[in-house]
């Protein structure tokens, strides 16, 4: 399923377009909270997201997705194929006042490219970095890879001197260190506050060297996990914008003066995904979804319309691939997606010998729209065909850290 958004604002959000009228304080809300500040240390769109306000890679997307220069000024592929050279922008400084050139580069590569990083699949086929001069850096690749400034738009750069006088100089997603709860980008805003779970204060970077398109001089972020907590303090103004909505309440919503909803089709595609790897389930028997006659029956045995229908109420979009129709890679010939039919998926489990088998079945419940529901509802449509799915559901922070342990069956994600 491809997601629809639905997100409100009473007031202003960050990224407006208008020249600064007076001093504005912007107080936001969403379900889950960065789990932490390390950009290299959870590859989840709930860190990476927030952390783009505060870190800056050497890409970024612009308004309308395309690619645009932020740490580098322009780059260009190397000749063969070789690679891509980026030349870095000079003048930029980090929010402690120390200046950015090409080490910093190299070095946050080594640091988001380690085995303790969650991103290093981004540099799979990156073979080295070498630094050509203060301010130019080249990628070296195993292969031509035309697409390569696009696989690395959210790669942030640290300060080498920073995380290496702070014994940060490698993530650690298990114990944390000083990056997780410290940070020090050359993004617009900076961290003056950070109280894991309750909220993370950020204030403009006065040095950055961008040209600010907004008006507000702090904002706070607040997780509010309750939907109906957060659609109260968004109603009586206690904050000025939440992300999501719960889509039971979005027409409500557009009915209550001062509120504005505002939708739009994401950049996410939730799948469900498997095990990798291994011969068996978690409880010990026999990994079933080896066979892709299970494989198949899954996909036949889930109404992802009834979903979409029912408990998402309109809000997403069925979608054959893991990426969706806009983006570069989806393939027109194979845009149809498998038909529901109960009967067709009984039949393959029956063939696969699987009727009855029992496995789990994991879902966040506060980071996707409707996760839990949905999740409950595939349970049931699963069961249907013949499979004893168990449902586990856990805050996005557990969830995603079982996850990356590969602590369930089968998971929801996107």
């Amino acid at each position: 399923m491809r997601l629809s958004s639905a997100l409100l604002a009473a007031a202003l959000a960050f990224g407006i377009a208008a020249a600064p009228v007076s001093a504005k304080e912007f107080r936001w809300a969403t379900t889950a909270d960065a789990a932490t500040l390390d950009p290299h240390a959870q590859n989840t769109a709930t860190v990476l997201g927030f952390l783009n306000n505060v870190y800056e890679g050497l890409v970024r997307r612009g308004r309308d997705m395309r690619l645009e220069p932020a740490l580098a000024e322009r780059w260009e592929p190397l000749e063969g194929g070789a690679g891509w050279r980026f030349h870095l922008r000079r003048g930029v400084t980090f929010q402690d006042g120390a200046a950015f050139d090409a080490e910093d580069v190299v070095f946050s590569y080594g640091r988001a490219a380690s085995p303790q990083s969650d991103v290093a699949s981004w540099f799979a086929q990156v073979s080295a970095v070498d630094m050509v001069d203060s301010h130019t850096v080249d990628f070296l690749t195993t292969a031509p890879n035309p697409i390569f400034p696009d696989s690395i738009a959210n790669f942030m750069i640290l300060d080498q001197d920073w995380a290496e006088a702070n014994q940060a100089a490698r993530p650690d997603r298990e114990a944390g260190n000083f990056a997780t709860l410290n940070a020090n980008g050359t993004g617009a805003f900076r961290v003056t506050l950070r109280e894991p779970g309750l909220q993370t204060v950020l204030e403009p970077f006065d040095k950055w060297w961008g040209a600010p398109e907004h008006n507000i001089t702090r904002a706070i972020h607040k997780p509010i996990k309750n939907p109906a907590t957060a659609l109260a303090s968004l109603i009586s103004g206690a904050v000025d914008f939440i992300e999501p909505v719960p889509i039971q309440d979005v027409e409500r919503l557009r009915a209550t003066e001062g509120v504005q909803v505002i939708e739009g089709v994401e950049a996410r595609t939730i799948f469900f995904g498997f095990r990798q790897n291994t011969a068996k389930l978690l409880d010990g028997g026999a990994d079933i979804f080896n066979d892709i006659r299970v494989r198949q029956a899954v996909n036949h045995a889930i109404n992802v319309d009834a979903i979409v229908k029912v408990i998402l109420r309109g809000a997403a979009q069925p979608v054959s691939q893991l990426i969706d129709p806009a983006s570069r890679g989806f393939s027109t010939a194979r845009a149809a997606r498998p038909a529901f039919d109960i009967e067709e998926a009984k039949a393959l489990i029956a063939a696969a010998g699987t009727t009855g088998a029992a496995f789990t079945l994991a879902c966040p419940n506060d980071r996707y729209i409707s996760d839990e529901a949905v999740c409950q509802a595939t349970v049931g449509m699963l069961a249907q065909a013949g499979l004893a799915p168990r449902l586990v559901t856990l805050p996005a922070a557990q969830y995603f850290a079982a996850l990356r342990e590969s602590q369930f069956d089968m998971y929801l994600l996107g």
